[in-house]
């Protein structure tokens, strides 16, 4: 890793990703990536020379892990607030990733044509993948600090269909749309994707062995006929507490995660 910055901006938090091979500078409060965004960036197929997108960027964690899991992959994203744009920037420069990995500025609202006059052409990505927010503001309050209800909370005109709707139309025909999402929204994202994609496959993570999943991972192809499975999933912590071996060598080592191996 090379560059990294001496200087800490207040309000700021030092984080290490993937056993510390990156080093993420976030936000200390709001909205902070962790586990989710590891996990998503596993489960994304990609292979070198392919273009990625990911929708919703953030400080740009599930980018840096995807690209340094894969080389020679072009990694672009998207993300919406300025400040966490600004520290994006930062975590690509001091993670040695500049030539490899970009986040800029943008809405998944603003009119196709818009995004493609600023290089994010439809219909040109092998992947796109993205970790929309988590809640309804109509059945629960939004958290006080403005960067996290933005960050967790679905809005106005940028609601789940908009989510999987930008996503579809930015991936190649034959690409892979990936979400990660609470268990509980399952029915509606399913309900978003019906009709721009198939082959659809549904990835639960188990908190431990016996308790329902908290999260899932669904992913689906364009233009794919192919049915929809649920597959046997990941469970992330022991009888002890500590993450499982599999575990582990996804969040420590970064390796990927094929979401047909068995659990």
């Amino acid at each position: 890793m090379s560059g990294v910055a001496a200087d800490i901006p207040e309000g700021v938090t030092d984080d290490g990703f993937l056993g510390s091979r990156l080093k993420i500078l976030q936000p200390a409060k709001g909205y902070r990536a962790g586990l989710d965004a590891v996990l998503l960036a596993a489960s994304v197929p990609a292979r070198s020379g392919e273009r990625v997108l990911e929708a919703g960027a953030g400080v740009g964690v599930a980018s840096l892990c995807l690209a340094t899991r894969v080389s020679g992959l072009d990694v672009a994203g998207l993300e919406v607030q300025p400040e966490l744009v600004a520290l994006a920037e930062r975590n690509i420069e001091r993670n040695g990733l500049s030539g490899r990995v970009s986040i800029v500025e943008g809405d998944i609202g603003h009119p196709v044509r818009d995004l493609a006059a600023a290089g994010f052409e439809p219909n040109s990505w092998h992947h796109v993948f993205a970790n929309p927010p988590f809640h309804d503001p109509a059945a629960s309050p939004a958290p006080p600090d403005a960067g996290k209800a933005q960050a967790h909370h679905l809005t106005l005109g940028s609601d789940l269909d908009d989510w999987v709707r930008f996503c579809c139309v930015m991936a190649k025909p034959r690409g892979t749309v990936t979400f990660i999402h609470r268990a509980d929204a399952l029915a509606n994202l399913l309900g978003a994707m019906t009709g721009h994609l198939g082959g659809i496959e549904v990835f639960p993570l188990w908190p431990s062995s016996g308790k329902s999943a908290s999260r899932i991972i669904v992913r689906g192809q364009r233009d794919s006929k192919a049915a929809l499975i649920i597959r046997p999933g990941l469970v992330l912590h022991g009888p002890d507490g500590r993450f499982t071996e599999r575990a582990e060598t996804l969040l420590r080592e970064g390796a990927g995660l094929p979401l047909d191996l068995p659990a």
